[in-house]
This record gives C-alpha cells, sequence and structure tokens, in this order.
C-alpha cells in the first residue's frame, strides 16, 4: 500500500504599501504576486489599494482569517496574499507564530513583500498632517497667528545655533525639528488667509514650491551650464541674481537690520567687500565711540575669514565657564 503525499503547504504573502505613497503605485514584485496569487484577502473594506487592485483586475476578498484558517486554504501548494491594513494584523500574525513555534505544523512559505517604500522626505507628509489636526483641534494651536508665532521662531533658530555649536548630534536633530516646526506652522496658518482681506493664502507646498525654483535658479552651475569653481565664485553669482531678482539698488538691500550687532556688522562688511566697493568706516562719535570701534573689529574678522558673532559668542561661553568655576571654588571654601 502506498503512502499517501504528503501535502504542500503553500505561501502566505503579507503584503505591505506605505501609505505615504499614492495608492495603486505599487512594485513590479508586489503585481506579479498578486495577478499570480490564487487569493488576495483584506480585512479592511476601505482600504485605500481595492480600488486599483481590483481596477487591475485583481480579485480581493474581504476577510479576516483566523491563522489556522489562512493555513488550512493555502494547503496543496495554493499562495494567499494578505494585504496588511493600517493598523497591522497581529492577531493573524501572532497567531502563524504560535502556530509555526508549536513545532508540530508543517507551515507554508511566509513572506513579508514590501510593495511600496518611503521616498526620502516622506516623513514630512506625516507632519504636515499632525500639524493640520492641531491646527483644527488644539485650544492654543487654532488662536496662533503669524505675529504671535514670531517670537518662537527667534528663540528656535538661536536654540539650533547654540546646538551646532555645542556639537550635541541629537540636540541638533531635535532642534532642526523645532525649526521645520516653525515653517509648517506658519505654512499651515496661511492657509486659511482670506482673499477678501488682501492676503492671498498659501500652502506648505507652495512654500516648497517657491525655494525649489529659488535654489535652481540660482545654482546654474548645478542645473545649467553656467560654471562656478569656488565657493566664492558660487556666492557671487547668488548676489548678482538676487540683486537682478529683487531689483535691488544697494548691496546693503535686503539684510535685515534687528539682527544682533556683530553679524549685521559682519554682513555688512561681507557685501561690500564682495561687490568691490572701497567704503570708509564711519568715525568714532562721542558716546558711541565704543560701537564704532566695535564696528570696526567686526569688519576687520569678517575681512580675515571669521564670524564675529560666533567668536564673541564663544568667549562669553568660555566666560560662563570661568565664572562658574569661580561660583564653584567658592561654594567649595564655605562648606
Amino acid at each position: 500500500m502506498n503512502a499517501e503525499a504528503p501535502v504542500e503547504p503553500g505561501r502566505i504573502v503579507l503584503l505591505t504599501a506605505s501609505h505615504r505613497v499614492a495608492p495603486g503605485l505599487l512594485s513590479w514584485p508586489a503585481w506579479q504576486t498578486l495577478r499570480a496569487a490564487d487569493r488576495v484577502l483584506c480585512a479592511d473594506a476601505e482600504h485605500p489599494q481595492l480600488p486599483y487592485l481590483r481596477e487591475a483586475g485583481v480579485d480581493v476578498e474581504i476577510a479576516a482569517p483566523t491563522a489556522q484558517e489562512l493555513l488550512d486554504g493555502c494547503a496543496g501548494g495554493r499562495t494567499a496574499v494578505v494585504l496588511a491594513t493600517g493598523e497591522g494584523d497581529r492577531a493573524l500574525t501572532d497567531g502563524l507564530a504560535r502556530i509555526a513555534g508549536s513545532g508540530r505544523v508543517s507551515m507554508p512559505a511566509l513572506e513579508l513583500l514590501p510593495g511600496s517604500y518611503d521616498l526620502p522626505g516622506a516623513r514630512l507628509l506625516d507632519l504636515v498632517q499632525v500639524m493640520d489636526r492641531i491646527r483644527r483641534e488644539c485650544p492654543w494651536s487654532s488662536r496662533q497667528t503669524h505675529k504671535g508665532l514670531a517670537k518662537y521662531g527667534i528663540e528656535e533658530a538661536y536654540e539650533l545655533v547654540e546646538a551646532i555649536e555645542d556639537g550635541d548630534r541629537d540636540e541638533l536633530r531635535e532642534e532642526l525639528g523645532d525649526v521645520l516646526l516653525q515653517v509648517v506652522f506658519h505654512a499651515r496658518i496661511a492657509q486659511e488667509a482670506s482673499g477678501a482681506e488682501g492676503d492671498e493664502p498659501f500652502s506648505i507646498d507652495d512654500v516648497a514650491g517657491t525655494i525649489v525654483d529659488k535654489l535652481v535658479h540660482r545654482h546654474p552651475h548645478v542645473f545649467g551650464d553656467a560654471r562656478a569653481e569656488t565657493p566664492e565664485d558660487v556666492k557671487e553669482h547668488w548676489l548678482r541674481t538676487k540683486a537682478v531678482e529683487k531689483r535691488r539698488e544697494s548691496v546693503t538691500d535686503g539684510i535685515p537690520l534687528g539682527q544682533p550687532g556683530l553679524a549685521l556688522a559682519a554682513k555688512l562688511a561681507g557685501r561690500v567687500r564682495t561687490a568691490g566697493l572701497e567704503v570708509e568706516l564711519p568715525a568714532e562719535d562721542g558716546d558711541r565711540a565704543v560701537g564704532y570701534r566695535l564696528l570696526a573689529m567686526a569688519v576687520r574678522a569678517e575681512a580675515e575669514g571669521h564670524d564675529p558673532e560666533a567668536a564673541l559668542r564663544a568667549a562669553a561661553r568660555a566666560y560662563r565657564d570661568a565664572i562658574r568655576a569661580v561660583e564653584a571654588a567658592a561654594r567649595d571654601r564655605n562648606e
């Protein structure tokens, strides 16, 4: 009497897809697997991929089988594809793991097949969605304005600079996120502008589109036929292009006067030097003589390739450390 041939256990494929990629944009291996499968199952009747699969002729069963039911359905070498839901299929995967761990069952081949992958920058979509919900539902965030948030933009910029100067990469990552939040927050507020009030609304996509166009236009040596051999060549072209774009009459146009004094002095000096102008420094003037001396030092530092604002901050931090050392010594004497 011949022994019965063992039943082929088949194959189970868990197909995942990124919610940050448009539905229907699946990889070729994913489409091949879907078309060749004996069964395609999905527990979510509203899954965003379903209309595209059906349009492509893939029959999808709306079902949530147990692990054992899925195994039984694969008997005889059949292939079942499970389209993962957004919440995941924890009960199913845990059930399959328990059965496999028992060692008493001949398991089908188990495969995790990513149908699509996140592109670089995909998490920015999550940030936009989260910010949109916070703007609608948070009592504090829903009332904020551009003017009300302005001070936070300044604070976050300084905290970012501090993280860079400290060399703390974890802090740098966090502070970059805080600065990015300010951009997304302001863009979300701008969506609500009323044209009737004279302010045209714009979105984060408009913000991104504007900076993309600007970067491409100001880098013809990257995206065009222009040549730039040195960083100085790039900077010169950048400033020349900005002057044409904004129709500036002076090299000082566009320099924010509200920035810290040393940074302002260095920025002005850099513009003068790049433009090849010969400009004498103002003479010392009575009570403000110290300011003119600081201006002269800032101009000299910029000409020598130093950032006077950063140099002063570094010196001030060293001064802070010295103060703390004296305080600590005083505490030790008093103990």
